[in-house]
């Protein structure tokens, strides 16, 4: 599976590194600035859970998951964790690929500088934000949570995952109430009739469904 799927990447053009243990995984990520990693959860020295956890602390490179791990929870804890899809076997590897370059994409890196679609501009340095010719006053948690989102363009952020980036660390008390409040407050100035950008996924959190 491993050698097929790096083919079928390498068919497409992409740059392809491939491990076979989380030992040379590590290896990997240390050595390679990646894009993307392409995950199983049953691994021969090791749990892609636990790995994808060293991946958000180390390096903060994309994951999404492949494998026959196929039950709601374990799909769950993947997407909690911050993975951009979990794609369970047997599946088609024409849909892998457009999934894959659908995420890179819409990826936005940790040094874009800037966002414009026509409508919404947001320049990160300044912290500057105008919907039409209008600009928006955000505060502080709404500006951190507008730069999620644009990191993560199509991706589910899951409740746990928002806070953790969000709050992780600090001593204010917040909760998904809380979170739902500002999202309500940065949507009403961000938005429009004619122009959405954040989709309540029900149930489980927030996703970026604009350009």
């Amino acid at each position: 599976m491993n050698h097929a799927i790096c083919l079928a990447l390498e068919k497409e053009g992409y740059r392809v590194f491939s491990a076979s243990s989380v030992e040379r995984a590590k290896e990997i990520c240390r050595k390679e600035e990646l894009q993307l990693i392409i995950l199983d959860v049953n691994l021969p020295d090791g749990n892609g859970f636990s790995f994808c956890d060293w991946v958000n602390h180390e390096k903060k490179t994309p994951v999404l998951f492949l494998t026959a791990r196929d039950l709601e929870e374990d799909a769950l804890a993947g997407y909690d964790m911050g993975a951009v899809d979990y794609v369970t076997k047997p599946f088609s590897m024409k849909i892998l690929l457009k999934k894959i370059s659908i995420i890179l994409k819409h990826m936005i890196p940790d040094d874009s500088k800037e966002y414009d679609d026509g409508w919404l501009k947001v320049d990160i340095d300044g912290a500057k934000v105008f919907a039409g010719e209008e600009e928006c006053l955000l505060t502080p948690t709404e500006f951190r949570l507008l730069r999620q989102f644009l990191m993560n363009r199509k991706q589910l952020l899951t409740y746990d995952v928002l806070l953790e980036r969000l709050w992780d660390g600090g001593n204010q008390f917040v909760d998904k109430h809380a979170l739902a409040v500002n999202i309500n407050r940065l949507r009403g100035k961000i938005e429009d009739e004619e122009h959405k950008y954040i989709s309540n996924v029900y149930g489980m959190g927030y996703q970026w469904i604009g350009a």
